[in-house]
């Protein structure tokens, strides 16, 4: 191991002294977690004089309490303690579910909260139930059912609140606590006010239910599954296995039958909506206006070639679509529509070439952003001052910023959080006055901090400081920072990232490769932001870990994103493999031991390398793969291979199963047994293919264990099974 300090870290701690311990495997999953405090889900308060987050504990890294911080002081205090306040019960399957979907899987106490509008109470579920939150700390218990009330909402005035249960949407009257039922005859493969798995899974709108902005209305989402194909899904664990029923619209499958309605909230009207004569479409979006005068729908297409935006009468129902945005391969969905008071709305699109914003107003549009870079998502609107605030890549697509332009002159760009960091979330005011800014770097784990509309500090919200106290302090002395650069795709002429992580090379030395894949449309790799630890333990063990996002990945345009579409699994490959020749030119690379690893997407690639190009690595691991993409949901996969009922051969061509005979090197496949996102089921089928084909491998499987195989012994047990294969089957090559 080296002890040698970094200059970050001598520069992070030059006054106080620094032991440089070793980095275990064991120590990178244990509590406290080494990057510091890892907040989650910032809000501004309405009237903006505390800002809250959810911030796990340093005994358990996996448990989430609500904080509150004074941001005139800076002064921070737990709010909700989420072990006084819940009951331990456990939590719903279908809570469960949700959680795997929005990526917060294992989590535990408190995963979500909502500001009441008046500023004095906090919406809380815990254990299922409901708590309104007082901001002295004590808390009233809403509901207390055996059932999981879900997707909880706080009214705009504040006077109500809804949730959903047993598949029927609810009102509450926070004065009296009296509860009115909206909808009675939900059940079975009928739901109201819940977003249907592919809204969740794929298409980031997790509600099912959206107040006007004066309670006058509620527009519901109804949701049919009768047409969704049963899939029973085994959820294997080591007490044995339990069988689910499960609606899963597989690619090429009929989808959930989506209707919207507008519900008084006291019962007294249901109007249904206007989507169009097609029934088979997706309800992408659902937004009111500034006044609550009209309901704004995004309709999106089976096929996702075209979305349109409706405005709709919530008194009649009948929809006028305003404009459509088309595309020969698909439509990106975003956050990005924000109606102005003004009756104009803000809104991002792609149709230059890269995601920019632009201004509707009456039929005319006005570009506000242009260029060869990505707008990310909108993070608020000034008004008075009129300006919109903005995510991007315009100094770098590898490091985010905070920018603002001028809504009535477009056209320069100013920029508002520091260079050097990369901004991972912004949070603002309804006003775009104060900003929650979440931000890193390579050598610096997350921070928060409140800032005024020029980026200026007002006070942190979690320093996360790396001083002597921070977990991550005994092993600063051997933190390596990434380097970063640029290679020629397999085409020969585009530039693609890479990141490399690299001990302290000996001349003449030649090191193993731990190569990183993820790749696809919808995951990049590369950038300047504080990286997973594992990395770090990984380096300390001798090996270069190297990634590269080649063409198809976020934040580079259309153009080189819809190289992939119909194609999943062949430009991809060839640029990874790119990266791997760019890999054995360098005289501090052991050609013969470089190692590939990947979950998910990366799992898929995994397979997919080694079946192009035998012998290129001299080992995979491929973890939560899928292998058949018929076996993927209809609006992930048919967004990038199309409909295989209509044209099936790019599914063909995509399968891993297909050439996976050809896989001449160790292979390790890894999976959770109760996979809910990519099913088992995508690891029997290659079990199976491999077998016949006579092909060795090794495999470990999780019982009881989803997409994301949580838990800190699990987490060190799946490393050190991937660790042992590696030093057998490459490290071992010397």
């Amino acid at each position: 191991m080296r002890k040698t300090f970094s200059l970050a870290a001598a520069l992070l701690l030059s006054s106080t002294p620094v032991i440089a311990a070793d980095l275990t495997l064991e120590r990178v999953f244990q509590s406290p977690a080494l990057q510091g405090a890892a907040p989650r889900l910032p809000k501004l308060s309405p009237d903006g004089r505390l800002a809250t987050l959810l911030k796990n504990r340093s005994a358990d890294r996996d448990r989430y309490d609500l904080w509150a911080v004074d941001t005139a002081t800076g002064q921070a205090r737990m709010l909700v303690d989420s072990e006084k306040l819940g009951t331990g019960a456990e939590i719903s399957e279908e809570e469960k579910m949700r959680r795997e979907r929005a990526r917060i899987a294992g989590t535990k106490g408190i995963t979500a909260y909502d500001w009441a509008p008046d500023g004095r109470s906090i919406l809380v579920p815990i254990d299922g139930d409901l708590y309104l939150a007082s901001l002295d700390g004590s808390a009233r218990r809403l509901t207390n059912t055996k059932e999981t009330e879900v997707d909880a909402q706080v009214s705009e005035t504040g006077r109500l609140l809804s949730f959903v249960r047993n598949q029927n949407l609810f009102v509450v009257d926070v004065a009296s606590g009296q509860e009115r039922p909206l909808t009675t005859d939900g059940g079975g493969t009928l739901s109201w006010g819940s977003a249907e798995f592919v809204a969740q899974e794929e298409m980031d709108r997790t509600k099912g239910h959206w107040w006007s902005p004066d309670d006058r209305y509620l527009a519901v989402a109804r949701v049919d599954e009768s047409p969704v194909k049963v899939v029973t899904r085994a959820a294997i664990g080591a007490e044995g296995t339990k069988l689910y029923e499960q609606r899963y619209p597989v690619a090429g499958s009929a989808n959930a039958r989506v209707d919207l309605y507008v519900l008084a909230p006291d019962g007294g009207s249901k109007v249904k909506v206007d989507l169009g004569p097609d029934p088979d479409i997706y309800l992408a979006r659902v937004d009111w206006s500034a006044d609550g005068k009209w309901l704004f729908v995004q309709r999106q297409s089976r096929d996702q070639k075209r979305l349109d935006l409706l405005r709709v009468d919530p008194a009649t129902g009948r929809s006028t679509t305003l404009f459509s945005e088309a595309s020969k391969s698909w439509i990106n969905l975003h956050e990005n529509l924000k109606p102005l008071k003004d009756g104009s709305l803000v809104w991002s699109s792609e149709r230059s070439g890269f995601s920019h914003l632009y201004r509707w107003k009456g039929g005319k549009w006005t570009q506000l952003t242009r260029g060869n870079w990505e707008v990310g998502k909108v993070a608020g609107v000034d008004e008075r001052a009129r300006r919109v605030y903005f995510t991007g890549g315009y100094d770098h697509p590898d490091e985010q910023h905070l920018y603002w332009t001028s809504l009535d002159r477009p056209g320069k760009i100013v920029r508002v959080t520091e260079p050097g960091w990369h901004t991972s979330d912004v949070e603002m005011d309804e006003a775009a006055t104060r900003a929650l800014v979440f931000r890193s770097n390579p050598n610096h784990p997350t921070q928060v901090y409140l800032a005024d509309a020029k980026g200026q500090r007002l006070a942190w919200i979690e320093e996360n400081r790396l001083d002597a106290s921070h977990p991550y302090a005994r092993f600063l002395g051997s933190h390596v920072t990434p380097v970063f650069g640029t290679l020629k795709a397999a085409d020969g002429k585009t530039d693609i990232p890479y990141k490399m992580l690299s001990p302290p090379r000996e001349p003449g030395r030649r090191y193993p490769v731990f190569v990183q894949v993820y790749a696809g449309p919808s995951g990049g790799q590369v950038t300047r932001a504080w990286g997973n630890p594992l990395q770090q333990y990984l380096v300390d063990k001798g090996w270069i870990v190297f990634s590269v996002d080649g063409r198809g990945t976020p934040r580079r345009g259309r153009e080189l994103a819809d190289e992939l579409y119909l194609k999943l699994g062949s430009v991809e490959v060839a640029d990874q493999l790119a990266g791997v020749d760019w890999l054995k030119r360098q005289d501090f690379v052991d050609p013969e031991r470089i190692a590939v690893y990947g979950w998910s997407y990366g799992g898929y690639m995994t397979l997919k390398l080694l079946e192009a190009s035998p012998g290129a690595y001299a080992a995979g691991v491929s973890g939560a793969p899928v292998t058949r993409w018929e076996l993927y949901d209809t609006h992930y996969t048919e967004r990038f291979l199309g409909n295989p009922s209509i044209d099936p051969k790019p599914y063909e061509a995509a399968s891993a199963l297909r050439d996976a005979g050809k896989i001449a090197d160790p292979l390790l496949i890894l999976h959770g047994m109760a996979d809910d996102n990519v099913v088992f089921e995508n690891t029997t089928a290659l079990i199976a293919r491999l077998q016949e084909q006579k092909r060795p491998f090794e495999l470990m499987v999780y019982p009881g264990a989803t997409h994301a195989i949580t838990g800190e012994e699990r987490q060190t047990h799946l490393w050190r099974t991937i660790e042992s294969f590696l030093d057998r089957t490459v490290k071992g090559k010397e």
